[in-house]
């Protein structure tokens, strides 16, 4: 059931969420599912990771966003509303808001891990981030948030480095980075420290979509 084995990003969204949006995110779950099990799914791909990886080849000095973000939307006309939004958001953070030092940046590693709440038998997935170490050798991780609804707040904020932290332990939590996209808005610990209750308040908040996802998928049965 695909709906305990999502992407970070993907729980977030769900998690937090306004009731009307949730359902209809939890339908087209339930739509895509039927699809595959049918062989009937057209396997659109993933409308993010082309942006994703052109984001990791600027900040790296390989490419040029905007250059990079053009060429993709000249490729695929549905990228022309949100690519734009993204770029922008992101090179407001990259360029302006970021607070590390300003130097060329080296690849760093490539890290990836998994959290697992198993009160809901939930496996979270945390994977595909910025990883770059810089000129004093000190290696920063960002993880991706999409979604132009809803926003990252504060306690989704809180709950997302919770997760980064548990499933990224080969690096320093301090040198962590939930970055929602769009808004250019990044969270770090310092600024947005955890209260201790992250774990009761994700998992409280799966399980409920999790139950709807319950009761929706018996409509389609």
């Amino acid at each position: 059931m695909p709906i305990n084995n999502l992407t970070l990003r993907k729980a977030l969204k769900l998690a937090f969420s306004d009731p009307a949006s949730r359902r209809t995110d939890i339908r087209g779950i339930i739509r895509a599912d039927i699809a595959r099990e049918a062989g009937t799914d057209s396997g659109g791909g993933d409308f993010y990771g082309p942006f994703w990886y052109d984001a990791k080849q600027h900040v790296l000095g390989l490419s040029d966003l905007h250059v990079d973000t053009q060429n993709r939307i000249d490729s695929n006309p549905r990228r022309r509303n949100l690519y734009p939004q993204l770029r922008d958001g992101f090179l407001l953070w990259w360029s302006e808001r970021r607070r590390w030092i300003n130097s060329p940046y080296e690849q760093g590693d490539n890290h990836s891990g998994q959290i697992s709440i198993p009160q809901i038998g939930m496996t979270i997935r945390v994977e595909n981030l910025i990883s770059v170490i810089d000129g004093h050798g000190d290696e920063y991780a960002v993880y991706p948030y999409f979604s132009p609804e809803p926003n990252i707040s504060e306690d989704a904020g809180r709950v997302g480095l919770w997760g980064m932290t548990e499933a990224l332990t080969e690096i320093s939590p301090s040198q962590l980075r939930l970055l929602d996209v769009l808004r250019g808005q990044a969270f770090s610990l310092d600024r947005s420290p955890l209260q201790g209750n992250e774990r009761e308040v994700f998992t409280a908040r799966l399980s409920a979509v999790i139950e709807e996802y319950e009761a929706l998928l018996a409509e389609y049965e």
